[in-house]
């Protein structure tokens, strides 16, 4: 890939964005990617690629000059790396003396391609934007690692949903690049059964409305609608929503909420191209590359990866050094989103920083 790409890095922007006060955590710098004529799988191409990424702390190098301190965070379908500067997160990882401490990492953040202030089809190319899969993702975040900031190698590679499966992908493509991945709330398998089905009707309400127009509408098609309510589905939890809208007026007036929120903000084309990503994703026959420590993470109350399902238990098998945990239904978990509530499952990233270390 990178025989056929040059990368040129932009202009880095520092933004004072803190996660707790200013003393206690680093500022945030943002900055902008440009991979020159980026070849994606399906035979398209962009003669400029732009990503978005966001870092904290700085990197180290060691004594054979290879960095030995950079953390890879991956997000989910429809979010930015912004998302992991939340409190529940970044809060609980990322301050002094925490297991990511941003004084001692280096931390990035993508937005990854189709999402964020990365190229995408809603900045002007609407449906003409190739049709990336998860392979490109991975290849383009890969690129922003080692061309733009020259990071040769990463002590972690953690991903949320989307970015769970971007981690899989990240072990069998680059295999002893990272030390370490953690994957949080998917499977590494195809996407199959009612989760596909939950996709296919969630890309199917904007294709089939009439004012979709292949991509070339004035106005969000009204279709917008019923793929904004499968997202309210597929990353709720029963045991929340019962407990935080137990009256049927509450229940409404959140779900009118949450459908105005998102339809401000929600492209049709970009959500359509992020859910079709997933299209070509399936790890499972090669799970047995990734040599390094692997610690896979799903939640009970996930309706997205369901536990009955007993997937990953047969799956981790197949990792040589992979271990699966089954967070139970608390209080605490947020179903599908438990992935980024960090106090949930920091024990287990713990374990993992010290069965990795070197």
């Amino acid at each position: 890939m990178r025989t056929l790409l040059r990368a040129m890095a932009m202009a880095v922007v520092v933004s004072w964005m803190f996660v707790g006060s200013a003393q206690e955590t680093p500022a945030v710098t943002q900055g902008d990617y440009v991979a020159h004529d980026f070849h994606f799988r399906s035979g398209e191409q962009l003669s400029e690629l732009k990503l978005h990424y966001r870092t904290l702390g700085a990197p180290h190098r060691d004594a054979q000059g290879r960095v030995d301190n950079a953390v890879l965070i991956l997000h989910g379908t429809g979010g930015t790396g912004a998302q992991f500067l939340a409190p529940y997160f970044a809060g609980v990882l990322f301050r002094p003396g925490q297991l990511l401490d941003a004084t001692k990492y280096y931390i990035v953040l993508p937005d990854d391609i189709g999402h964020g202030g990365s190229s995408k089809p809603s900045d002007r190319m609407h449906a003409h934007f190739p049709h990336y899969d998860y392979d490109d993702m991975v290849a383009a975040e890969h690129l922003l690692v080692t061309d733009a900031l020259h990071v040769d190698h990463l002590r972690l590679v953690m991903g949320t949903s989307m970015g769970c499966m971007h981690s899989w992908v990240w072990g069998e493509t680059y295999p002893g690049f990272a030390d370490a991945l953690m994957p949080l709330a998917c499977l590494p398998v195809q996407i199959a059964g009612r989760n596909r089905m939950m996709r296919k009707m969630a890309m199917d309400a904007i294709t089939d409305d009439p004012a979709w127009n292949h991509g070339d509408y004035t106005a969000q098609p009204p279709g917008m609608r019923t793929s904004i309510e499968m997202l309210l589905i597929m990353g709720s939890s029963p045991l929340q929503m019962q407990e935080q809208y137990p009256t049927q007026e509450q229940a409404d007036a959140y779900l009118k909420s949450f459908l105005e929120s998102h339809s401000k903000t929600t492209d049709a084309n970009d959500f359509l191209y992020q859910f079709n990503s997933s299209r070509n994703y399936d790890p499972s026959a090669n799970l047995e590359k990734i040599q390094v420590p692997v610690m896979a993470v799903n939640s009970a109350d996930d309706f997205i990866n369901p536990p009955e399902l007993d997937i990953m238990p047969k799956m981790i098998q197949r990792v040589p050094k992979g271990k699966f945990v089954l967070l139970p239904i608390t209080e605490e978990t947020r179903g599908h989103g438990t992935h980024t509530r960090a106090a949930i499952w920091q024990q287990y990233l713990a374990e993992l920083l010290q069965e990795s270390a070197h």
